[in-house]
């Protein structure tokens, strides 16, 4: 299924890991026009090709989501993938950080839905896919924070699943482990890199599956929360204390 091709496209967080990569893999599937959004455009990539169309977006900015709101009318698929990620603990770990984290992940990416629903329901059949986390489903302490506004933003995400079914907009939820993006830098796992992770989405979006776990590591982790919440929980704990 040709879900990509010939369509036009929103991208946020384009400038690096796997927002850089879904813009790649896009123009591979014959998107028509790709609209590339980061908060700071100086650190967009060089991106040679005549499809691409950068543009500065802070996500927690009202006044810059209505601009481009009003320049990408014609978004028939809106991709969220902005995110920020501050390490700590939740009864230890600094406030302003999590702060953070739910102002981007949660409700910047709620800002986005709501700007743009009117303009995916204009242009249906349409696509909203949002990239969340594997934390999710159970929460990492080293990143509660982090952990606690993507179990927001994946609620709120099948919520709108809901909302738009009815309206021709279909609205998937991507749950990745860690990828080998700047967001995970100086750690030591193993980690797939974010161009196949950026394939692999798409190549699921294709098929229309609605949940999407892109990564072999975020594969067992959602099979352990399938078979018992608890064996999920115990995986974070083993590695929290391994951490410590």
């Amino acid at each position: 299924m040709q879900v990509f091709k010939d369509k036009t496209i929103l991208v946020t967080g384009a400038n690096r890991g796997i927002g850089k990569s879904l813009v790649s893999a896009l123009l591979n599937h014959g998107a028509t026009k790709i609209y590339a959004t980061c908060r700071n455009l100086k650190s967009m990539p060089l991106l040679a090709d005549d499809r691409i169309v950068p543009l500065q977006l802070d996500i927690t900015d009202d006044e810059q989501i209505a601009q481009i709101a009003n320049v990408a009318l014609d978004t028939e698929i809106l991709i969220n993938n902005a995110g920020t990620l501050n390490p700590g603990n939740m009864l230890q770990g600094e406030l302003l950080g999590m702060e953070h984290d739910l102002a981007v992940n949660y409700f910047g990416t709620i800002k986005m839905m709501r700007a743009f629903a009117p303009i995916l329901v204009k242009n249906r059949p349409s696509t909203m896919i949002n990239i969340v986390s594997i934390t999710a489903y159970s929460p990492l302490p080293s990143i509660a924070g982090y952990a606690a506004s993507k179990a927001a933003l994946y609620s709120a995400t099948l919520s709108v699943r809901i909302e738009l079914a009815k309206d021709g907009v279909t609205v998937y939820a991507v749950n990745p482990g860690a990828i080998d993006t700047d967001m995970n830098k100086g750690s030591d796992w193993e980690m797939p890199d974010p161009d196949t992770t950026a394939v692999k989405i798409l190549d699921y979006v294709s098929a229309g599956k609605l949940d999407i776990v892109p990564d072999d590591m975020g594969q067992g982790m959602y099979a352990a929360w399938r078979e018992d919440p608890e064996k999920l929980s115990k995986m974070f704990s083993d590695l929290y204390y391994l951490e410590k």
